[in-house]
Formats: structure tokens, sequence, C-alpha cells
């Protein structure tokens, strides 16, 4: 178990930025899934126009982190991810996250507000069940097998990339301990629903093997300032292939 403690770091360690300008009016920060890098939104990194800066995050122990320790629990990680985008916040912040980085754009968000008096313009959800609606997982328990099982069950191109053993052997402690941090966060099944004062969007995939769009429906549950549901073609990394309409739909919000 990892027990080092990690100190506070820049919003230019945390982030990978696209686009930063002088007439940026709005950041859109980004929360990779479990196993997931800022690499998986660099294809948005210029879709958005000059005024939209793209924040993909960059969670330690892996590509430019790769020489730090992971991170094993949701609250040292929204924490942490928090303290980074504060001094961001000049202007609107809009948060999108991905499966684990759902979960992780909520407790930021339900962060920025109690503690910083930040209300985000919107928070957009894919692919992950709402707080209030989270089921045990326990893939973490039973070591690197388990958790790679899981990985082929959701598919994507982290599933093929992990066949190759060297790759699989550099990821492989990153990927454990963002298992570990899911299966933390869910372990005694459903949390508080506590609400966020923006509105929420849910996106998920038709053919998604992990969560079906009556769960992501749910997170209307925290969101009495509106809730919308967009149900796209594809699995759980529905992203990739419906990247094009997935993007317009983001851009149509964000302006």
């Amino acid at each position: 178990m990892n027990t080092l403690k990690h100190t506070p770091r820049s919003d230019a360690t945390w982030f990978r930025r696209y686009s930063p300008s002088a007439s940026t009016r709005m950041r859109l920060l980004c929360l990779p899934h479990a196993g997931g890098s800022a690499s998986s939104y660099h294809s948005w990194g210029n879709a958005f126009g000059d005024d939209i800066e793209v924040l993909a995050t960059r969670y330690p122990g892996r590509q430019e982190r790769i020489a730090e320790p992971c991170i094993e629990s949701m609250e040292e990680m929204a924490d942490a991810v928090t303290a980074a985008v504060l001094p961001l916040l000049d202007k609107p912040l809009a948060l999108f996250g991905h499966s684990m980085g759902a979960s992780l754009a909520y407790e930021v968000a339900v962060r920025l507000e109690r503690k910083h008096g930040f209300c985000p313009s919107v928070l957009l959800v894919s692919g992950q069940r709402p707080p209030h609606g989270q089921r045990p997982r326990t893939a973490h328990l039973d070591g690197a097998e388990s958790v790679l099982a899981e990985v082929r069950k959701l598919g994507g191109t982290d599933a093929a990339l992990l066949e190759d053993p060297d790759l699989r052997e550099l990821v492989m402690p990153a990927l454990l301990a963002d298992f570990t941090i899911v299966g933390r966060y869910a372990e005694k099944g459903p949390r508080p629903a506590v609400p966020v004062r923006c509105p929420v969007v849910g996106y998920v995939g038709d053919r998604d093997p992990n969560v079906t769009g009556e769960e992501v429906a749910a997170w209307a549950g925290v969101a009495p300032k509106g809730f919308e549901l967009k149900v796209l073609e594809g699995d759980h990394f529905y992203l990739v292939p419906s990247r094009d309409e997935l993007v317009t739909d983001l851009a149509s919000r964000l302006r």
C-alpha cells in the first residue's frame, strides 16, 4: 500500500494546457478514466476554438510523472486536483470526467463549491454511476490479473495495449492504483448524494457493459439546477469512435 504523502503541486505539474491565450473565456478540465492519462484528451486540445482552453489532467505515476508515487484514494486525488486548479479560476470552469474521472470531477466540483465558493459552469459526467448509485468493486483486492480481466471486459485502446508485456509492466502500477481508488470509493456501496449548484450532463455509450443509461440518468439526484442525458453509439470507450459527435455536443454546451 502506498503510504507516501503528496505535497501540493502546481497547475503546470497537474495539467497539460491546450490553447491558452488572451482570448480564453472558459476552461474545460478533463479527468481521465482509471489507467488513463492526459493523452486521452489530446485530440480535444484544439477542438473547441481559441476561446476554450482544455486542461488535460496528469495523474501521478504515468507519462511525465512516471517517477512519482501513485495516489490510491479518491479523497487525496480530489484534494490535489482541486488545489492545483485554484490558480486557474479567473475564468469560468467546466469539468468533464470519464468513468473514474467522472467521480473525480464530481468530487472536485463539490470541493470547489463547499471549500472555495466557486461554482463550475457545468459538470459533465461520462460512463459512471453517481455517488448514490455506487456498487462495491473488488477487482483491486484480487491482484493484477483481476484488474486486467476488468480492463479487457471494458475494451478500448487500453485493453489492446496491455497485451504487450513490456507496456503492461510499465503501466500496471498506475492501473492498480486507480482501481484501488475506484474500489475504495465504492467499497461501502452508495454514498451521500451531495448536490452541486451547476447543471449536470450525463453521457454513456449505448453498449456500455459496465453502466446503463438508466444508471447514468441517476445523476439527476445531485443536479437540482438541471440534468440532461446523452446516449452515444459505442461501448464503455464510446469516446473514441463517437469523438466528433461528443465534441460537437460539448462545444454547444460550453458556448
